[in-house]
């Protein structure tokens, strides 16, 4: 008598747990081990230059957490928009808005208040999107072109009353571009033995700055990027770091953010799941926009003092840029940021050194066109030979460049990190598209 085996009674083999992020991420070694070789890349270009220490010198790297931030908050905007199916162009408009209600908040009530209204100014901008995609279906870009637009002239015109010409009571400094200068600043601190921060009353050593003054390669430059994302760190800015963590586990590890996904992927599919995709292209439009204008408040709080007009200088957009190179991912994001905002950090505080990127570029072309030898790619090998001589021809002749063209820096790198990183990248599938609940699709 044979017995058979039924759903009913059989045991049910229990589903792995996925591993934890953190895991996922040291088990892909060859990423590893790319970035720790272009990192000691980096270094001997640094040792090998004269007036080089300022590639990887603790002042640059915490210039960079400065100008990483804003474009990390607008990249976390964009992704939470596009994982829920909409495309926001609008994100720079959303900042405006986050400067102009953040500079005034903290002008009333304190930088803490400033971000929080600087939150809800961008909340308003993702409303007014939502309203727009979600509602009236209208198109994506349209709408936030219109977003930016309106953010722009608004925020003017409410200087203008507030601090115009006309206005009464004007505060010292306020005028149609600024805002008057916040009460006080958000608290900087450093940690204790990275980077001598205080333990009570104990000052405590400065580790990692005594490794950075012995200028070994390598060690040297893990001690100044360690000591540059750890000393006069401003409590806003781990706020907005730990929102990276918080995106992803919300995302993939919750109820409603596989909903979100899910609706940005198939919503008919959800819709028919009995997913309410509407409400929740309204909630993310929400949280995108809060990201945005909490990118904004930053620019006028933590990176200034004061709203000024014209603050986001284009972060938006190369925020939207760092969703699509990040792969619509939270550490993607993240280290896309840090790579647009490590140019921009050194135009500022080493732009002696942007020459010696140059060696660097050159070293790296090397070793891109000896594994193209190795896999016989030969195309490969004809473009990275051609990159490579003019960057060690570049490096052999030029000693400065002006600061018109490292300004452009950042965006020139937003370019070539989209054209090169465009095939291995997969959008939500209905991002963009229009979609109105109900209908058969």
């Amino acid at each position: 008598m044979t017995a058979t085996l039924t759903p009913d009674n059989a045991a049910v083999a229990p589903q792995p747990r996925p591993a934890p992020l953190l895991l996922r991420m040291l088990a892909s070694r060859r990423l590893l081990f790319v970035g720790f070789g272009l990192f000691v890349v980096l270094s001997l270009a640094r040792w090998w230059g004269d007036d080089a220490d300022a590639l990887t010198s603790s002042q640059t790297m915490q210039t960079t957490l400065r100008t990483t931030i804003p474009i990390l908050l607008a990249g976390l905007a964009g992704l939470w928009a596009e994982r829920v199916g909409v495309v926001n162009i609008g994100i720079e408009g959303m900042m405006i808005f986050g400067t102009w209600f953040g500079g005034y908040g903290a002008y009333i009530a304190g930088p803490w208040v400033g971000l929080l209204m600087a939150v809800g100014g961008g909340m308003l901008g993702g409303l007014i999107h939502a309203v727009a995609t979600v509602t009236f279906n209208v198109n994506h870009i349209i709408s936030g072109v219109a977003i930016n637009l309106l953010a722009f002239g608004s925020m003017r015109y409410m200087s203008e009353l507030l601090w115009g010409p006309g206005a009464k009571d004007v505060p010292q400094g306020a005028g149609i571009s600024q805002s008057p200068q916040q009460k006080w600043a958000l608290p900087r601190f450093d940690f204790p033995f990275l980077s001598g921060g205080r333990i009570g009353s104990w000052h405590s050593p400065d580790m990692f700055g005594w490794l950075e003054k012995k200028g070994w390669p390598v060690i040297a430059d893990i001690a100044g990027v360690v000591r540059g994302f750890t000393f006069n760190v401003s409590a806003g800015t781990l706020v907005a770091l730990a929102l990276v963590p918080i995106t992803a586990w919300v995302l993939w590890r919750t109820k409603f953010g596989l909903r979100v996904r899910s609706s940005g992927e198939a919503p008919a599919a959800a819709e028919s799941l009995g997913v309410r995709v509407t409400s929740l292209r309204y909630a993310a439009l929400l949280i995108s926009g809060g990201c945005a204008g909490l990118s904004g408040g930053y620019l006028a709080i933590v990176a200034s003092s004061y709203y000024r007009q014209a603050q986001t200088q284009n972060k938006g957009f190369i925020g939207l840029a760092t969703t699509i190179a990040g792969n619509w991912r939270p550490t993607g994001v993240l280290a896309s940021g840090f790579l647009f905002g490590y140019p921009e950090a050194l135009n500022r505080v080493g732009r002696d050194a942007v020459p010696q990127l140059f060696l660097f570029g050159g070293a790296v072309c090397v070793v891109w066109g000896v594994v193209a030898i190795i896999r016989q790619r030969w195309v490969s090998l004809g473009i990275a030979g051609g990159f490579g001589v003019l960057m060690f021809v570049w490096w052999w002749r030029i000693d400065t460049i002006p600061e018109s063209l490292t300004t452009g820096l950042p965006y020139f790198l937003t370019i070539v990190v989209l054209a090169t990183a465009s095939q291995r990248l997969r959008p939500p599938a209905h991002a963009g598209q229009p979609y109105r609940s109900g209908e058969s699709h």
